[in-house]
């Protein structure tokens, strides 16, 4: 059984068998340089670059590679925030690539290129394109992900662009009207689909929330099986698209779902962090330690008004162009979703972005046991501080602040 979690494939069907579409692999993106160019960047306002924002001077490459897990969505809108006017998009490599903006719109110097995931580089891990290939700079990393690899591809996250995953366990309420959480599921013999290898489902049986019994991995990320079923079943997905595209865009259902976040039900672990590998973090600190805080703040910018780089992911979608089907009515949802769950958020202080220890050993100490029993033993004695690094962060950005 693979230990990783293969994000669905999230396409909505239009028509009334719900029929999926079909996803295109698509080769990875062009690479970036490690060169820098002499120039001066100039500020929003024409001049110098202010020292804070300077990013070639700090030695960062030419072009910062960032690989994400998916296709282009609003829960990455954090960092298509930073991608400057008139981006040049790749739609063979399914990339884009603009120069790298901070707040206001100052250009720092360098180029930013974003990379999509999933069917666009086979559904494969972003740690192993991290480890692939050396022009990526920086990639989305899972706590789950990086605490199954850390013997053999070790990654430090560096920010926790989501406090909280989205990801769920959702189910019909006109069916099931006295489930109120995941452990009402438990209590009955319903069936619930997910894919198979998810470890979170690892946890869920083996601490007796769910039973093992009824759990079905043959889930493919598309409504047809739930709308089969006449909504008897539960089903995973993500908080920030199914329950909205169930209830609008799904013909052949048409009808609200509710759901629990599967972070509220114990597995409360970090989803789309960005973070490098290990053994680059020394040779990218002086990089990261200004980009980091332009990453925070790129966040906060998108949550605050999301509505141009919302379009710019749209845009991107349609030119990629690969099965992945994403409506404006989504997007806006996923933004409204994140804010009102906390999927975004500050945590339990101020700042955005930083991780919390206690939740990391939580989760180290129900995954090692997880990974030992399928004979992929973790890094030995294994802490929190061998997978994430919060010191890059600017402690005052924050929603709010």
């Amino acid at each position: 059984m693979s230990t990783f979690r293969r994000r669905p494939a999230r396409l909505v069907a239009l028509t009334a068998t719900a029929t999926a579409l079909a996803l295109t692999a698509a080769a990875c993106g062009s690479s970036g340089s490690d060169g820098t160019s002499s120039a001066a960047a100039p500020s929003a306002a024409g001049g110098a670059v202010p020292a804070q924002y300077d990013l070639k001077a700090a030695g960062c490459p030419s072009t910062v590679v960032l690989q994400t897990d998916w296709n282009p969505e609003s829960e990455h809108g954090g960092q298509y925030q930073l991608l400057g006017p008139n981006p040049k998009i790749n739609s063979g490599a399914k990339s884009v690539t603009s120069e790298l903006v901070a707040h206001g719109g100052v250009d720092t110097g360098v180029k930013l290129e974003i990379r999509a995931g999933g069917p666009a580089v086979g559904f494969q891990t972003v740690t192993s394109q991290l480890y692939k290939d050396s022009n990526i700079t920086l990639g989305y990393v899972s706590t789950d992900e990086q605490i199954a690899l850390s013997k053999t591809q070790p990654t430090v996250a560096l920010l926790a662009g989501l406090e909280k995953s989205p990801q769920i366990i959702q189910w019909s309420p006109e069916k099931h009207p006295d489930w109120k959480a995941i452990a009402d599921i438990g209590k009955t013999n319903t069936k619930v689909l997910y894919f198979q290898g998810a470890a979170y489902m690892d946890y869920f049986t083996g601490s007796g929330i769910l039973r093992a019994s009824q759990i079905d991995g043959s889930y493919d990320g598309t409504p047809t099986n739930f709308v089969a079923s006449g909504g008897d079943v539960a089903v995973q997905g993500f908080a920030t698209s199914e329950p909205y595209t169930y209830a609008h865009e799904v013909r052949s259902w048409d009808k609200p779902m509710k759901y629990q976040l599967i972070a509220d039900a114990g597995f409360n672990f970090y989803q789309q962090a960005i973070g490098v590998r290990k053994d680059r973090l020394a040779a990218l600190k002086p990089c990261l330690t200004k980009l980091i805080p332009i990453m925070q703040q790129g966040v906060v910018d998108f949550v605050g008004n999301p509505a141009a780089t919302n379009k710019l992911i749209l845009n991107l979608v349609d030119k990629y162009d690969n099965g992945w089907v994403y409506s404006e009515g989504v997007a806006n949802y996923a933004v409204s979703t994140m804010k009102s769950l906390g999927i975004v958020g500050n945590g339990a202080n101020s700042t955005l972005g930083d991780f919390d220890d206690t939740r990391l050993q939580k989760l180290i100490d129900i995954l090692g046991p997880i990974y030992q029993q399928q004979n992929k033993p973790i890094q030995a004695g294994l802490k929190p501080s061998d997978l994430v690094d919060g010191s890059l962060l600017d402690a005052k950005i924050g929603l709010g602040s």
